[in-house]
């Protein structure tokens, strides 16, 4: 019988991996054949642990994710694949897929992870068009939509200036404005001489 390769995987740095690693070790993972991607979107082709964890695969190897959504956004990702991984020998299990364990090496097993990656692809359109949608609807009524601070106006980076220059803590005016200190030198040294 072949190794089972585990891999996990978090979009922001300050998440952490330890329930799933505590999945895939569960599930018979060795810790030597986990590997871990942290601060990586599921929308990129390209992640590093996750491409290592392919080569580590041989003939008669699985490789196992906890849930669908760690291998990738794309429906046309993930459903090549399985297939990629069948051209190495390799098979496909995911943990927790629909409530229980699903094995592409099996005919039941690929129909349901097609179903479901298709199904995971649609609920993300639907989540984007609602964003849109949003989105449209805030604009329309001039509503706020958050995001970054309006640029400052020259005349209120050279206000900080003049407070810069009487005395004032440069960090307590960035922090004033709610910009970086460095933000507000840059904006400064834009400006130019007085």
């Amino acid at each position: 019988m072949g190794r089972l390769i585990g891999y996990a995987r978090v979009s922001t740095k300050n998440q952490d991996t330890d329930r799933q690693e505590q999945d895939l070790l569960a599930s018979g993972v060795r810790r030597d054949d986990l590997y871990v991607d942290h601060g990586v979107s599921g929308a990129r082709a390209s992640r590093p642990q996750f491409d290592r964890a392919v080569e580590a695969l041989h003939d008669g190897d699985t490789l196992v994710v906890t849930t669908l959504d760690r291998l990738g956004r794309s429906t046309q990702n993930m459903l090549a694949l399985p297939e990629m991984l069948r051209g190495k020998g390799a098979g496909l299990r995911v943990l927790n897929l629909g409530g229980g364990n699903v094995d592409t090496g099996t005919p039941m097993g690929s129909m349901v992870f097609t179903v479901m990656a298709a199904l995971a692809q649609m609920e993300l359109d639907i989540k984007r068009e609602r964003i849109t949608d949003s989105v449209t609807k805030r604009r329309a009524a001039g509503k706020d939509l958050g995001g970054r601070r309006q640029e400052f106006t020259d005349s209120q980076i050279l206000n900080a200036r003049r407070l810069i220059d009487a005395g004032e803590p440069a960090a307590q005016v960035a922090r004033d404005l709610r910009m970086s200190r460095a933000t507000l030198y840059r904006r400064i040294k834009r400006l130019g001489p007085t």
